[in-house]
């Protein structure tokens, strides 16, 4: 590990993390949502008839169609949970990771190796759980419901009035064991991967501060990439049971695992990969890269804190 990662850890405040985290989630919503809207369809999209062609051939086909019939608007549909949950999330999950280094130092200046970088990064994905899965859930159902035809919920809001009325706060907290399944490992991955590109980026005698807005948007970028690598199997699970009338699954994530690998393969676990991918890097560059100007920026009005 370089001396500009055992700089960073030293002198990083937890809140100033907790404050930077959520600018740099609401770039990444902002950046990330239409391929979003896209991944979810594709992974919930009903299957076609024999001798009928599916809803959506692939990532494009959707983002095509999902423009024409339904504009600008319709890529950005349901955004307003994840923005909201977002926010909030970004911040914790910085914070957690924060907060799982601080944990593995025995003094200040202990430098961490990569695998106690990714148990930090673990710690983060149980802490972004409760902020995330009620989100996920309403986000979800919001991008489906304008493919399905039918509409049952006016917004955010109004999705979280009528899953509490139907099934309480368990019908907004469907699929949490799913989004620690996913989220946990993932962002092991994420961070560390992070920290070890900004380290592999770092010109020799540099310090990773220093790093230039290229570099962090690329090791941000690939962080990304990393993070959805070991993440899309549960996501994919998650969807398709966080849509899923109530009953559907009734042991389950296993429930939904057998299903689609009976029906569709062990390949279902990997729809909507290009619509992933394509998004992972710009939105986890932006991700990152917000992050990084929002602590430049805290550490300017307050450098001592």
């Amino acid at each position: 590990m370089g001396t500009g990662t055992e700089e960073a850890q030293r002198r990083v405040s937890p809140w100033k993390n907790f404050l930077a985290g959520g600018f740099g989630g609401v770039c990444v919503v902002v950046v990330g949502h239409p391929l979003d809207t896209v991944k979810v369809r594709l992974q919930t999209q009903p299957k076609n008839l024999p001798g009928q062609p599916p809803l959506y051939s692939g990532t494009f086909d959707c983002f095509k169609k999902t423009l024409f019939r339904e504009g600008i608007r319709g890529l950005y549909r349901g955004m307003a949970a994840p923005l909201v949950g977002s926010t909030p999330m970004f911040a914790v999950c910085f914070f957690g990771f924060g907060l799982g280094k601080r944990l593995q130092q025995k003094h200040p200046e202990d430098v961490l190796n990569y695998p106690q970088l990714f148990a930090a990064g673990m710690l983060s994905g149980v802490f972004t759980t409760g902020i995330m899965t009620p989100g996920e859930r309403i986000k979800c159902l919001l991008q489906i419901q304008a493919s399905s035809g039918e509409t049952k919920y006016h917004g955010a809001l109004d999705c979280v009035k009528k899953l509490y009325q139907e099934a309480g706060i368990r019908g907004i907290y469907k699929g949490t064991m799913l989004t620690l399944m996913r989220d946990v490992p993932a962002s092991g991955m994420y961070f560390m991967t992070y920290e070890w590109l900004k380290d592999l980026l770092t010109p020799e005698g540099k310090s990773v501060s220093e790093l230039s807005p290229p570099r962090i948007l690329l090791a941000g970028g690939f962080a990304g990439i990393f993070n959805w690598i070991v993440a899309i199997p549960p996501d994919v699970l998650k969807s398709r049971f966080q849509t899923a009338p109530p009953g559907k699954y009734p042991n389950g994530f296993r429930d939904v695992l057998r299903e689609l690998i009976r029906e569709e393969g062990i390949t279902s676990l990997y729809k909507g990969f290009t619509a992933v991918m394509i998004r992972a890097f710009p939105a986890n560059a932006a991700c990152f890269l917000g992050f990084e100007i929002a602590m430049k920026f805290l550490n300017w009005i307050a450098p001592n804190y």
